[in-house]
């Protein structure tokens, strides 16, 4: 049974700041952004669906998925119980990939709505509780496996750390899992740049954000700190259609120009913990917020998806 939790979207003026003359193309969109949704208990996980129209969310002490829908503007469930689910990201083929904390996997919706796990051991040890979710052109899905579906009962089920330490796994196509950076305290949010040949990765207890060079089997080399946090910690992190990082932080939104520079943000009233890009142009800026979820129309678009890369890939 679907239950609807909508409520008339609410505009808020957009607290915008300036760091850096680049960053004045990227914000001269709306002066407002929409409060979509005020309902939750801590919100995670953005993912924009192009095929339903809708925006796909973890309400993580809740154990529920929730779903808005652009066209109607309602909310509802989506699943629940839903495995304490934290990020999520959607495949070259637009099927949804979700972290478990709860269950302590990772997890593939199939168009049938059945459920497909793609990693949940190493070397027969559970996993801690992957938290945040990229998928790569090639197939492979990477994934951050923090501890904090298992540090307590409030977003997850309190248990034993099977594996030493916390660390960035890959999934390969043929579905083998491999540790590919073990140096991380907490590694969270997680982003490829546009052509794939690196990979951004938050530690969030250590406020910065590091980036890899991808190798072509799979193998991460460098790892060098891109980005320190000024306001509180990393938390997600999502690129745009021309290389800047925009990560989440304790104040908003930080806009990182490919070369590192903080060049601008977008604050909120609550502490930021995720943020995606959707909408028909993928000019939306999507933010999960503490309780809400916030919307932002810009004058960027966000990096390809995986199923944009594919589609691109075909028309060439």
């Amino acid at each position: 049974m679907t239950v609807t939790l909508s409520e008339p979207p609410a505009r808020l003026r957009a607290d915008l700041v300036t760091l850096d003359e680049r960053f004045g193309p990227v914000a001269r969109g709306d002066e407002y952004v929409e409060r979509l949704y005020a309902g939750g208990r801590w919100l995670e996980g953005p993912v924009y669906s192009p095929a339903w129209r809708c925006l796909l969310f973890s309400d993580i002490p809740n154990d529920r998925m929730l779903r808005w829908d652009e066209v109607s503007g309602q909310v509802s469930v989506f699943r629940q119980p839903a495995g304490y689910t934290n990020g999520h990201t959607l495949d070259a083929r637009g099927r949804l990939i979700s972290c478990e904390q709860g269950n302590r996997r990772v997890t593939r919706t199939e168009a049938d709505g059945s459920i497909a796990v793609l990693a949940s051991h190493l070397d027969g040890a559970r996993l801690n509780s992957p938290n945040d979710v990229v998928v790569r052109s090639d197939g492979s899905v990477w994934f951050t496996d923090p501890p904090y579906g298992i540090t307590s009962n409030y977003e997850g089920h309190a248990a034993e750390q099977e594996i030493a330490g916390c660390h960035v796994y890959r999934v390969s196509p043929d579905g083998v899992l491999t540790v590919v950076a073990d140096d991380f305290v907490r590694p969270n949010g997680l982003a490829f740049s546009l052509d794939e040949s690196q990979l951004y990765v938050v530690d969030t207890p250590a406020r910065h954000i590091r980036r890899f060079d991808v190798k072509d089997d799979g193998r991460l080399t460098g790892g060098d700190v891109f980005a320190l946090c000024e306001a509180g910690m990393f938390d997600g992190i999502r690129l745009d259609a021309t290389g800047r990082v925009w990560a989440a932080t304790h104040e908003g939104v930080h806009c990182f120009d490919p070369d590192g520079t903080l060049i601008g943000k977008l604050l909120f009233p609550d502490v930021v913990s995720n943020l995606c890009f959707g909408g028909a142009k993928r000019n939306r800026l999507f933010v999960t917020a503490t309780t809400s979820v916030y919307s932002w129309l810009l004058t960027t678009d966000g990096a390809p998806a995986p199923y944009d890369r594919r589609t691109l890939s075909a028309a060439s």
